[in-house]
């Protein structure tokens, strides 16, 4: 089924806004200001931006250093890989930050007899929520640093880059959030016990804040097969990425 995109106008600059179907917000690519699409009222969170470091030019030779320390890629793939496509996109998240405590009862088995237990685990989180409801992009392996988020600036995005918006709300972001540390949580408790009887979790949200962060979209080639590798705009380093395995042979 093709999407249909409807267009509003930016209450800012009135310049025309593309919005594509479950976009809840909706960032002007012209002047920055963001809005709620259905009310196009202005936007009250915080809207911040990491900075992408990385030129066009710079980005396949990163990925094949990538490829060359690789002690599972096969050793002529840098040299015979073909760049296909790239694109940088500036992906959506929702940033919830707060503090975390889990008071969880179970029965240690590694022992005998075997004994009952509880604890506390409590931590604070930044917790990252992708902004985005049909997915596969790998949140908990993208590892970003915070440290160099500035307040959303729409000319310092590079010309030709794809900023998408969000189709989730900061209050659904919260509540993803909480069900993802809840898990965390529980996973943590079963190294400390090997039956969990009880466990509850309070998040206590501090603050949330709605990030735009540059990745490239990589697409390359190697013996007529295409691979896709995501690398972090900001850091240079491989969020995720396809390699082909060396090919069996008998001798």
């Amino acid at each position: 089924m093709v999407s249909v995109t409807s267009q509003i106008s930016c209450a800012h600059c009135g310049a025309p806004l593309p919005v594509q179907p479950g976009e809840i917000l909706i960032t002007c690519s012209y002047c920055g200001f963001t809005s709620v699409v259905e009310t196009g009222k202005a936007f009250e969170f915080e809207h911040s931006l990491i900075l992408n470091t990385l030129l066009p030019t710079q980005v396949f030779d990163t990925i094949k250093e990538w490829m060359k320390n690789s002690f599972v890629a096969p050793k002529d793939l840098s040299k015979k890989s073909s760049l296909i496509e790239q694109n940088l996109v500036y992906l959506p998240f929702w940033v919830v930050s707060g503090e975390a405590t889990s008071h969880y009862k179970g029965i240690f088995e590694r022992i005998s007899p075997p004994e009952e237990r509880e604890g506390d685990i409590t931590n604070h989180y930044d917790w990252m929520v992708l902004a985005r409801t049909q997915t596969d992009f790998p949140t908990r392996s993208y590892h970003l640093s915070l440290e160099g988020k500035i307040p959303f600036e729409a000319t310092k995005i590079e010309k030709g880059a794809k900023v998408l918006n969000s189709e989730i709300s900061a209050e659904g972001a919260d509540e993803h959030a909480r069900d993802e540390i809840s898990n965390l949580h529980q996973y943590l408790a079963k190294d400390r016990v090997d039956r969990i009887t009880d466990i509850k979790t309070n998040f206590e949200v501090s603050g949330t804040y709605y990030l735009h962060a540059p990745v490239w979209f990589l697409t390359y080639a190697y013996k007529n097969k295409r691979y896709q590798v995501l690398m972090d705009g900001a850091s240079d380093q491989v969020i995720k990425g396809d390699l082909p395995g060396e090919d069996f042979k008998l001798i």
